[in-house]
């Protein structure tokens, strides 16, 4: 009885250390975070909690307390690690993209979603740390620090200023580009000489009178070959961050070039591809005019490309006219389903201008996408095939969803050409959320919304 009497007071000295020590803890180093983020002022003091309060699961190789060899609770650890990191690098989410000056649109919807959502950190973390809980008066300092950096970064000028904080934003009426590289740019993106045998040029697969796609599960390139993946959209492509569903393209310039030299694709290479070009005098007159240090070239192929590519833009949907001050542009419906799309956390991801394109995520947070699919390919690994990390395994970069309705099938694997099913599947395996009929009919309305124009005339 003594025996027992003694464990079970040394069990209860231990529970008792464990958050007493958490009052002590710093998973990383202080400052860390707050090194990150951009020249925001606000945001050292924002670093300042996310460091005390968020770190010790969202960041890769952070120190863990002398509990974590204990087993049990060893064990909880690295369940909460291995949680944590599926949903978010801190590090690498507070770091502003290449070529930028400031967190993304997607990291700042994630923090935002989690506060007024109240699900971070959750209940059994608290049971260990006494300290973890954001107060009332944390919380609101990281919203007025995400409103602060929407309004003077991401809110677009054309929107009313009841939406200008709104995680999705209209699209620019036009874009800044070289006209006359768009024209020639327009002219190769369509012409089947970029491939070896002269049979598939970037519209076979990437079709503006299909929404920018090829409408089919996975492509055909040269002689019939089936690719491994669907090809996505490349309206609206100028705004996403990288190209390709795993990011191995950093901008529109490297992904035209990829194609043209993949054998299953287009099947060539430049040495077979510009002595066929320079045989059109149009060509040669074009690239001597645009390009007079250089002329046709690799680079300055896909230098056009690229231009027309960013020229893709869809701008003028429906829910554009209603982000813009139009009330009548959209239904009640079609409302309600953006408030459900907000409110399952589809905008943790699917956020700015495009709706997406701005990080990579896991294919599956909440279930086991591929178990239940049945089978993992090589292109299933998404993200990891890039970067060859662990942790970026079964990631992909998220799809915008400008014109959403038009650009099936959808996800990497094309699984379904029924937006209602894509729906339903995203929210059990991203959210962990099974939708009635009527919600998935609400988020569905909403998305219909987004098909935009191309040249004046709506996207069929």
């Amino acid at each position: 009885m003594k025996k027992l009497l003694v464990l079970a007071i040394l069990v209860g000295l231990v529970a008792l250390l464990i958050p007493i020590t958490n009052y002590f803890y710093t998973p990383v180093e202080p400052g860390v975070l707050g090194s990150l983020g951009g020249s925001e002022a606000q945001f050292s003091k924002v670093a300042s909690i996310l460091e005390q309060k968020c770190a010790a699961c969202h960041t890769e190789g952070a120190d863990l307390p002398f509990y974590a060899e204990l087993p049990v609770v060893g064990t909880m650890v690295e369940q909460d690690l291995l949680s944590g990191m599926k949903h978010m690098d801190m590090v690498a989410a507070l770091t502003p993209p290449d070529g930028r000056t400031v967190i993304s649109e997607a990291t700042l919807a994630k923090i935002e979603h989690v506060i007024e959502q109240g699900s971070m950190p959750p209940a059994h973390f608290l049971m260990m740390h006494w300290n973890g809980g954001l107060s009332n008066t944390e919380r609101q300092l990281i919203k007025n620090w995400i409103s602060k950096l929407r309004r003077d970064h991401y809110s677009a000028a054309e929107v009313t200023a009841e939406f200008e904080l709104e995680p999705v934003q209209p699209l620019p009426e036009s874009v800044a580009l070289n006209e006359a590289k768009v024209g020639l740019g327009n002219r190769l993106y369509h012409d089947t000489r970029l491939s070896g045998d002269n049979s598939v040029s970037c519209a076979t697969c990437h079709d503006l009178a299909k929404g920018g796609t090829d409408q089919a599960p996975t492509s055909t390139g040269i002689g019939g070959a089936i690719g491994p993946i669907n090809a996505p959209t490349t309206y609206n492509s100028g705004l996403i961050l990288r190209q390709f569903w795993d990011g191995r393209a950093a901008d529109l310039e490297e992904q035209a070039a990829g194609p043209v030299h993949n054998p299953i694709e287009m099947g060539s290479n430049w040495d077979e591809v510009i002595p066929k070009l320079e045989e059109d005098v149009e060509y040669v007159k074009a690239f001597a005019a645009l390009y007079p240090d250089q002329g046709m070239t690799g680079d300055s192929i896909v230098d056009a490309i690229a231009e027309f590519e960013r020229s893709l833009i869809t701008p003028d949907s429906r829910f554009d006219r209603f982000l813009k001050g139009d009330p009548e542009a959209i239904t009640e419906q079609e409302l309600q389903g953006y408030e459900l799309f907000k409110s399952i956390g589809c905008t943790n991801c699917h956020v700015g201008a495009a709706l997406g394109g701005q990080s990579f995520e896991r294919m599956g947070l909440k279930e086991d996408y591929f178990a239940d699919r049945g089978d993992v390919k090589e292109v299933d690994s998404g993200l990891f095939n890039f970067t060859g990390k662990e942790s970026d395994r079964f990631k992909f970069k998220v799809p915008t969803l400008r014109n959403i309705a038009v650009t099936y099938p959808y996800f990497h694997d094309g699984r379904t050409d029924n937006l209602k099913d894509a729906v339903v599947i995203m929210s059990k395996y991203q959210e962990g959320r099974l939708l009635t009929d009527e919600q998935a009919d609400l988020v569905v309305a909403f998305l219909k919304t987004l098909t935009g124009e191309y040249e004046g005339e709506p996207l069929q």
